[in-house]
């Protein structure tokens, strides 16, 4: 059972490289913080896997909800700057400048 979790574990690493090329070369702000999002709620799910295979649930659910927190603060924070700076608002003069559709 414990080899199923590893290849699971696996999976959602190849999963987060890809959602790695989005937050990079994302086209719009918006693509990346979701795609930051995204790894974020997958490294939770692999922090979770982590404890089934160590047999110390308990212990990883505190950690996971601990990151999960701290993932939903920094992107409700950078959403909010980038709200506030008008570059996320399509229709908005600064994302006309920069090329967004």
């Amino acid at each position: 059972m414990s080899t199923f979790f590893i290849w699971i574990g696996m999976i959602l690493g190849l999963m987060i490289l890809v959602c790695f090329y989005r937050a990079i070369k994302g086209p719009t702000v918006m693509d990346r913080i979701v795609s930051v999002n995204v790894v974020g709620t997958k490294t939770v799910v692999i922090l979770l896997l982590m404890g089934f295979i160590y047999g110390r649930i308990d212990m990883f659910i505190d950690i996971s909800m601990g990151y999960a927190i701290l993932n939903f603060i920094g992107t409700l924070a950078i959403s909010k700057f980038f709200y506030q700076r008008k570059s996320i608002i399509p229709g908005s003069q600064y994302f006309k400048t920069k090329g967004g559709k």
